[in-house]
């Protein structure tokens, strides 16, 4: 088992400030406060707050991957991005600080459609064209589309819909706008069949 250095302790107590209070709630100071250090002993490891949100986000999108990769999954592809689709609603609903700041909030270090996309570097929209890519070999899915563009629409159906449930612009209770979703992503996974 490997130590608990200081830079984990630093990533978990911003973590979990975001996660409570969102990319806002991230101070050096409160940081250094949660952690026992001295906000300039954070600069040893992080050279900036966006140096350091950047790093949450990416441990939080590897945990996503991690989490995902070490369950059973089933080999329908079909069935495999409808349990995504799940996975994905299910931690927006329970996470929506830190969900929006992954997702949502401009940051400098955040892949970008098409280059980082194609190049296989977005740990979870990989998820989607492999899950896509193994229905075409299933002969589930239709092979006529750009595959890293029938994703990209994919994951955009879900952060819209998520996007507008946080903002309040869809009115309906966690547990109606999850079953929404699941609904919707029906449809869309409906339309990558033969």
């Amino acid at each position: 088992m490997s130590e608990v250095t200081t830079k984990d302790r630093i990533t978990a107590a911003a973590t979990y400030l975001l996660t409570e209070h969102g990319a806002a709630g991230v101070s050096m100071r409160k940081v250094a406060a949660a952690v026992g250090i001295t906000p300039m002993a954070i600069y040893q490891y992080f050279g900036d707050r966006e140096t350091l949100l950047n790093a949450v986000a990416d441990a939080a999108f590897a945990e996503l991957v991690r989490r995902w990769e070490s369950a059973e999954r089933p080999e329908a592809a079909d069935a495999r991005m409808r349990e995504m689709l799940i996975d994905h609603v299910d931690f927006a609903l329970g996470q929506p600080r830190l969900y929006d700041y992954m997702f949502m909030e401009r940051r400098d270090q955040a892949r970008k459609f098409p280059a980082d996309f194609r190049a296989r570097k977005s740990p979870t929209l990989n998820l989607v064209a492999d899950a896509i890519t193994a229905g075409v070999e299933q002969k589930l899915f239709r092979a006529d589309a750009d595959l890293w563009e029938t994703s990209l629409l994919f994951a955009a159906l879900l952060h819209g819909l998520i996007q507008l449930h946080h903002g309040d612009r869809i009115g309906m209770p966690d547990p109606d706008f999850r079953a929404l979703c699941l609904r919707l992503g029906e449809r869309m996974i409906d339309e990558l069949r033969l």
